[in-house]
């Protein structure tokens, strides 16, 4: 008889429960208690998700910025080479007279032009004076039809370029970059300033302080192609052809040019077309992710770190609060969930202002810099989850520390 009671009895002991509402009023208690430690163990959540989302805001705002500046610079330059020397070394320079009008009347080409560096020994000294060196400094000097110069889209600081009739009837002039021109201390252009690139006298037409293509030109002495032909004569190699197109017509014209040029020997010049506009921007792309990405994990396991150790703390403080629960009943599940949940929402809560503080910032910088702000959806959808996941996460090892305390132990401190 007495093992059938004690199945009775024993059966009569309902077990405890933890209902879901139970949960998150003894959680949402437990985080209002502590408002400060709550805070502070949410920051490192905050810290995370904001640098998570305004990192790959950034990184996509970056990359909107690059492919559209690819795409009015590079996607649209065209470089043909002159390859002749190699082919037949009695051939000479493989570009005609007319080469800017015969790669000028090919559909989508805006500017067009021929150019090299003339070779005057190592060390070409420019000077403002035909005598003395107070001012005088070494600096290259370029041949370049108006064409090649109009497609390097110069910013003029002073004066004007010179213009096809310079060019044709073969004038002594040139333009000059801002660096020379302050080298040489040339500062207006009122008395009409010559430069003597040797004993060769050229008046100063126009002063660069910018291109958008071919940079070295700013430090340079740019004269005209048919001047430097006469003076220096036709060079022997290393001249190209700079060609400015249309959006969409480099490749078209890549292809095209050296026919047009050289009808006769089109393998005398190599056309150096842009990159795949689509290739280069995944490429940069996933190259800016890869490296952003490690940079936002890194972010996050800080701040991982920081609410478990945050939340570790809290259990040992709780102690004796955890062995009063377990004493009235309370199973180690339930403080575990209890923990969790509490860290849990914490990380979600701190997801949710990194989230805002993160598109807060990418909005301000791209503001700052005139650039349009790009923030995929997906990030600020998910951001919020990671936090949760987070917190979670960074509390297991915590709730697990609590729900291993024993009941009469904690009641003791």
């Amino acid at each position: 008889m007495r093992p059938r009671l004690w199945r009775r009895s024993h059966r009569a002991i309902q077990p405890s429960v933890f209902a879901p509402r139970d949960l998150l009023s003894e959680s949402l208690a437990g985080i209002l208690q502590r408002l400060a430690r709550s805070a502070l163990t949410a920051l490192g959540t905050v810290l995370g998700v904001g640098t998570f989302v305004a990192i790959l805001g950034l990184t996509a705002t970056a990359s909107s910025q690059i492919d559209s500046r690819f795409n009015l610079l590079t996607a649209t330059e065209v470089t043909i080479e002159d390859k002749a020397a190699q082919q037949n070394e009695f051939a000479g320079m493989s570009f005609p007279a007319d080469a800017d009008e015969r790669v000028g009347r090919l559909n989508g080409v805006k500017h067009a032009g021929v150019y090299w560096t003339v070779r005057l020994g190592s060390g070409t000294i420019v000077r403002s004076s035909p005598v003395g060196d107070d001012a005088a400094g070494e600096a290259d000097v370029v041949a370049a039809s108006p064409g090649a110069l109009r497609a390097a889209v110069p910013h003029l600081k002073q004066g004007r370029l010179y213009d096809s009739y310079l060019s044709d009837s073969a004038q002594p002039v040139a333009v000059i970059g801002a660096s020379v021109a302050a080298r040489l201390g040339i500062t207006t252009l009122a008395t009409h300033p010559a430069v003597f690139i040797g004993d060769e006298p050229f008046t100063v037409t126009g002063i660069i302080d910018d291109v958008e293509r071919e940079p070295g030109l700013l430090l340079s002495v740019i004269v005209p192609r048919t001047t430097a032909e006469r003076i220096w004569g036709p060079p022997s190699a290393g001249a190209k052809m700079l060609v400015s197109t249309e959006i969409g017509a480099a490749q078209q014209v890549a292809r095209l040019a050296p026919t047009a040029l050289r009808p006769d020997h089109p393998e005398y010049l190599n056309s150096v077309p842009p990159p795949d506009p689509k290739t280069l921007r995944s490429n940069v792309t996933s190259d800016l992710n890869q490296l952003f990405l490690l940079l936002a994990a890194i972010c996050l396991v800080i701040g991982a770190v920081g609410i478990a150790n945050t939340t570790l703390v809290a259990v040992l403080e709780r102690t004796g609060e955890i062995g009063l629960r377990r004493a009235l009943g309370a199973r180690s599940r339930h403080i575990t969930a209890q923990f969790l949940a509490e860290s849990g929402a914490l990380g979600t809560l701190g997801g949710l202002i990194g989230t805002s503080l993160g598109t807060v910032v990418v909005v301000a910088v791209a503001v700052a810099r005139d650039w349009t702000p790009v923030v995929h959806p997906g990030t600020v959808a998910t951001a919020p989850a990671i936090g949760l996941a987070t917190g979670v996460l960074a509390g297991l090892y915590p709730a697990w520390r609590a729900s291993r305390v024993q009941p009469a132990e904690a009641l003791r401190h």
